[in-house]
């Protein structure tokens, strides 16, 4: 991944780093108040060899290498069993010596005789007892270990240069740094939990993606639109309003498909549902009615037809019953219109799915159908046709294999790179090439939003009238 990669992931994934960052950080700081205070008190130990009357400066020389010998070894010592068993006799305490072994610690300074050894215990008191008590203790265990078989001075000594001072303050826990070092951690934790979800996340993120992996030209950009549901349809918004201006948008690149041969049929479909196939099909057919463009728009999705339902029309009589016999073509288009404001010489003509046929796909691929396509072609100047998603049935192939043209709806974030390939695929074996693909729901706020924005001002009458039919 590149730098700018790493950026998009942060500004997509900050939630889920936010997330992690403050948990890591309430669970720290909840760790922290209830743990008990500990406090550390530190003695200082000298160790000298014992001076001679007839020492030389290479004797006294020799002596503190020797005394910085002992110092090395002695570290250990000082916090080792015997000590700790002599402080525990000798200050009776309610303490094993290995408990106390555990409050101890030692060391010798570098390239010095000095010993550190330090206590610590939830007392500052007991603290400075405990460490004053180890170094008495370590100096008499020293002179004993020191002493001669024979009898005599021991040649070397320690002796305690530095008590213990009574702690002011706690060692731990350090609420500052905990919490600091813990919003490191939570910080670094989301971040590697936001990469590993993106690189898991297979699905069409941005127009680059969908350009790379469906080997097509990106024709539009749809935004998503929360109230879509509810309004599908473009002219029951203000006529200026983004997802409005996005369709203009679509419309006017579709004039770039094919330039030498201007499709005058052209499919609409997705890889699966709920991609907004219909929704962009029925707008783009009304945007293109609203420019004077004569449009017949066709359900051929006959399995689950929405066309009707969204245009406010009757879907019994339509596709099917005309590739039966049942109805002439003229009886089964029907022209729609908003407000009964009509577009175009032809208007906009809708021929809706009729019956649900138990054999869609033998329908779709008929002489019947390719017939009534050509008979609408030379009817009106494009024919749109809303097909059923690629992936789960053959019908869009079919239908696509008789048009001029087909177009993929893509939903950012939602379908994934190997369906958008198995869908590409599918019109492969059927020798059609996709001419377009148009990224549907891309999201307004964010940084997967696309990269203009279209800026309006509301004016009296641009508000369309929502009961269209």
């Amino acid at each position: 991944m590149e730098l700018r990669d790493y950026v998009r992931v942060l500004r997509k994934q900050w939630r889920l780093i936010a997330v992690c960052a403050a948990l890591a950080v309430t669970a720290v700081a909840t760790i922290t108040i209830r743990a008990t205070p500990q406090y550390q008190a530190t003695i200082k130990l000298f160790v000298s060899a014992q001076e001679r009357t007839n020492d030389t400066a290479t004797s006294a020389y020799q002596g503190g290498l020797f005394s910085q010998q002992r110092a090395k070894s002695y570290a250990d010592l000082l916090s080792g069993p015997r000590v700790a068993e002599a402080v525990v006799s000798d200050l009776r305490l309610p303490m094993t010596p290995g408990q106390l072994q555990g409050k101890v610690s030692a060391s010798a300074l570098p390239d010095t005789v000095l010993l550190t050894a330090s206590v610590t215990d939830p007392s500052p008191a007991q603290a400075q007892r405990l460490a004053n008590a180890v170094g008495t203790q370590f100096a008499a265990l020293v002179d004993q270990l020191e002493r001669p078989p024979g009898g005599g001075p021991a040649p070397i000594k320690v002796a305690v240069v530095e008590n213990a001072r009574l702690p002011n303050s706690p060692i731990s826990p350090k609420p500052a740094r905990n919490v600091g070092l813990a919003l490191v951690l939570g910080l670094l934790l989301g971040v590697g939990l936001a990469v590993l979800r993106e690189s898991l996340d297979t699905t069409v993120k941005s127009v680059k993606e969908l350009q790379e992996r469906a080997e097509t030209p990106v024709l539009g950009v749809i935004g998503f639109d929360p109230q879509a549901r509810s309004r599908p349809l473009i002219v029951q918004v203000d006529r200026h309003a983004p997802r409005a201006e996005a369709f203009r948008q679509l419309r006017t690149n579709l004039q770039f498909i094919d330039i030498d041969h201007r499709p005058q049929s052209i499919v609409v479909t997705s890889s699966v549902s709920e991609e907004g196939k219909t929704t962009t099909t029925v707008n783009l057919a009304i945007t293109l009615a609203q420019a004077g463009v004569s449009v017949a728009l066709v359900e051929a999705d006959l399995r689950r037809p929405r066309l009707a339902e969204y245009l406010g029309i009757e879907g019994a009589v339509g596709l099917t019953t005309v590739l039966i016999g049942q109805a002439e073509l003229d009886d089964a288009l029907q022209e729609w219109s908003c407000a009964g404001q009509r577009w175009g010489d032809a208007g906009l003509l809708v021929l809706p799915s009729g019956e649900l046929p138990p054999n869609p796909a033998e329908l779709l691929s008929s002489d019947g159908m390719a017939e009534l396509l050509g008979e609408l072609e030379k009817r009106v100047d494009l024919v749109l046709i809303d097909a059923p998603p690629l992936l789960p049935v053959t019908d869009a192939a079919v239908v696509s294999a008789i048009a001029a043209a087909t177009i993929l709806v893509v939903r950012q974030g939602g379908t994934k790179h190997e369906q958008v390939a198995r869908a590409i695929e599918a019109l492969r074996r059927v020798d059609v090439r996709l001419s377009g693909a148009v990224l549907n729901m891309v999201p307004a706020k964010g940084h997967d939003a696309y990269g203009y924005r279209f800026n309006y001002q509301s004016r009296p009458g641009d508000d369309a009238v929502a009961k269209c039919q």
